[in-house]
């Protein structure tokens, strides 16, 4: 089976040290390898207020990998966390589902456009100069340019 692109985020205790915190990112990065997967990045957010108390806790640690990988890897590295100490909650999401489902929606929006200017007489694919025309000068970055327009 292919690769797929996971993320996983966890929460350890708000009184975790920042040895705590990596050891357990270098245990979810030795598993990660062991079973032939990737880490493509590691995003420790630091101490955030948690949306709801958890135990006693009203703060946690969080930390965001994204890895490429197999289910069962996906698996092995729920397994060991539900037995972590230190930590508060993980959650594993599969996000290129989310990718696939948006392509296939971005596809069918192209092909209903290509069908609809069809049926009107016009080329499938939009040629250059059709459709709103943007000015040269506005970029979208909202910044002043430097240039009065007296009105």
């Amino acid at each position: 089976m292919s690769a797929r692109t996971y993320e996983l985020i966890y929460i350890l205790k708000p009184e975790a040290t920042e040895q705590e915190v990596a050891d357990l990112q270098a245990q979810v990065e030795g598993i990660v390898q062991r079973l032939g997967g990737s880490i493509e990045k590691t995003e420790p957010w630091g101490r955030r207020k948690l949306a709801y108390e958890i135990g006693k806790h009203k703060e946690g640690f969080y930390v965001l990998h994204v890895i490429q990988g197999s289910g069962e890897l996906m698996k092995e590295i729920d397994r060991r966390l539900k037995v972590t100490d230190g930590l508060i909650r993980h959650l594993v999401v599969r996000v290129d589902e989310r990718q696939i489902v948006a392509e296939r929606a971005r596809t069918k929006r192209q092909e209903e456009s290509r069908r609809r200017r069809v049926a009107r007489g016009l080329p499938p694919e939009r040629q250059p100069g059709e459709g709103p025309q943007r000015d040269s000068d506005d970029d979208g970055d909202m910044t002043y340019d430097g240039v009065d327009v007296e009105a």
